[in-house]
């Protein structure tokens, strides 16, 4: 993987805050390999400008059983994102983080996934089931396992769902147990109810504390937002946005400017916070929608929190 690999690595097991990373969907399966080079490339040109420590690649799950409403936008497959990465994403020199729907593998073809590379750093966020009803091949904890068992060189992490905790409240647990089971690090889904996560970094704080447990860093997601429809697209994934949020998009005269406004506030708020209790917050990026204007909003937001997140370390350094 190279320096950039050990940075971001180093970046993990040291607990340090402030790691960025930006999220994209690989190109639908049906696409021509020749289509794909030319999404790539737009893709890689819009990222060379970016500080980034590592890139996201999802693993896209239809999660037609999580709801009852139809989904706002078609789900059409993707290829595989640890592909996407390897072939045509090289250009990009940072770690890829593969997101992996472990549900979808027999324990056999995820042990042989695990074993690819096994010489070299990788990182990967393993996902569970969309919903209760999806019906599984493996679960999270035996994933977990084999991974430990079968490469020390795969660096994997967890999803944290600050919104899941508002009706459970055992978000925090869930984190700790994922902990202690492997994962490294933690991204949330997309960030807009900034009270809940508070609510969540709180209770695992003082649950960590009062247990002797360290924080690991978790990285709060952030999605702009330019359309009524994918407004629409972002609940329908279960991203919570309290009602006065909504409405303040809803109404605006620029949706997306909007969005972008409250979306870098909301973090940097969450990283102050993170900073008071010795959490390290770090920040991912995406866009939902497919549209240029959304994604290049997306890639600019990147640019605003690499300057937010260099200024606030830097301040840090000369105490």
């Amino acid at each position: 993987m190279g320096a950039a690999g050990n940075t971001f690595k180093q970046k993990i097991l040291s607990k340090k805050p402030g790691i960025l990373t930006y999220g994209m969907t690989p190109p639908k399966a049906s696409h021509s390999p020749e289509k794909i080079s030319e999404i790539a490339q737009k893709q890689v040109e819009r990222l060379k400008n970016v500080d980034l420590d590592a890139l996201i690649l999802y693993d896209v799950q239809e999660e037609a059983e999580r709801v009852d409403h139809e989904r706002p936008y078609p789900y059409l497959p993707t290829i595989d994102p640890a592909i996407y990465g390897d072939k045509y994403l090289g250009q990009v020199e940072v770690p890829k983080i593969i997101y992996r729907c472990v549900g979808n593998d027999t324990r056999a073809s995820f042990a042989d996934w695990i074993k690819t590379d096994e010489s070299e750093d990788r990182f990967s966020v393993y996902v569970g089931a969309s919903s209760s009803k999806q019906e599984v091949k493996l679960n999270l904890p035996d994933a977990y396992m084999l991974s430990k068992q079968l490469n020390s060189n795969l660096n994997f992490g967890g999803v944290v769902i600050p919104e899941r905790h508002i009706k459970k409240n055992d978000e925090h647990t869930r984190i700790v147990e994922k902990i202690n089971n492997g994962c490294s690090f933690f991204i949330t889904q997309a960030t807009y109810n900034v009270e809940a996560s508070k609510n969540l970094l709180s209770d695992l704080y003082y649950y960590n504390t009062n247990k002797g447990f360290e924080m690991v860093p978790i990285l709060f997601n952030l999605a702009p937002c330019g359309t009524a429809k994918t407004l629409q697209f972002m609940k329908w994934l279960g991203i919570s946005i309290p009602g006065w949020l909504e409405n303040e998009l809803k109404y605006s005269n620029d949706i997306l400017d909007k969005s972008i406004q409250l979306s870098q506030k909301i973090f940097e708020e969450l990283f102050e916070f993170g900073l008071e209790k010795g959490i390290p917050i770090g920040c991912s990026i995406e866009s939902v929608s497919t549209t240029k204007l959304e994604i290049e909003a997306s890639i600019q937001l990147a640019k605003d929190v690499k300057a937010f997140l260099d200024k606030k370390l830097l301040s840090l350094e000369s105490r």
